[in-house]
């Protein structure tokens, strides 16, 4: 999808916010940990492009544009205050539902996706989030980053490599 100035670029916008919202929030939210967070990441991912285009830019990948945009402001965000654990949170009172045991047992399993994911170092979570959890395909991350298709691949596989052995570390 392409979003140019010179065109009805409200129109488009509107799309891409459709189209890409979800996923902007859960790439926000496999970074932060945080609800509130990753809602104002993904607002915020959203102004920062209108206003690139309003001041007269071409878009030419919306979606590879929104997930570095995205990935700028989390950066950013972490710099200036340190992300919440699943523990803290759990600490102030996060207390997952659990009156249905599907959901129960998926809220767990999401728990636990959650806190190996946390112990993935950076730069790799990001690659492993944005290919399986977003679906992104290593061409369209190295876009999105700005880094080669084949740095990308190699961090998908360190980060991998790292999720296999937090888990078996966390399997005993």
């Amino acid at each position: 999808m392409h979003l140019h100035s010179s065109d009805r670029p409200e129109a488009t916008f509107e799309q891409a916010f459709h189209e890409y919202r979800d996923g902007i929030f859960r790439h926000c939210y496999f970074h932060v940990f945080d609800r509130e967070g990753a809602l104002d990441l993904t607002q915020e991912t959203f102004v920062k492009t209108w206003q690139y285009v309003a001041g007269g830019n071409d878009i030419e990948n919306v979606q590879a544009f929104l997930y570095k945009v995205a990935t700028n402001l989390i950066y950013n965000d972490a710099r200036r205050k340190k992300a919440l654990s699943l523990e803290t949170l759990q600490e102030e009172g996060f207390d997952p539902p659990s009156h249905d045991e599907n959901l129960a047992r998926d809220v767990i399993a999401e728990e636990r996706v959650l806190r190996v994911l946390q112990k993935i170092e950076e730069p790799y979570r990001s690659a492993v989030t944005l290919r399986f959890i977003e679906g992104l395909q290593p061409a369209e991350i190295a876009e999105a980053t700005g880094e080669t298709a084949n740095t990308i691949s190699v961090r998908i596989n360190r980060g991998l490599k790292q999720l296999r052995s937090h888990l078996n570390v966390d399997h005993g």
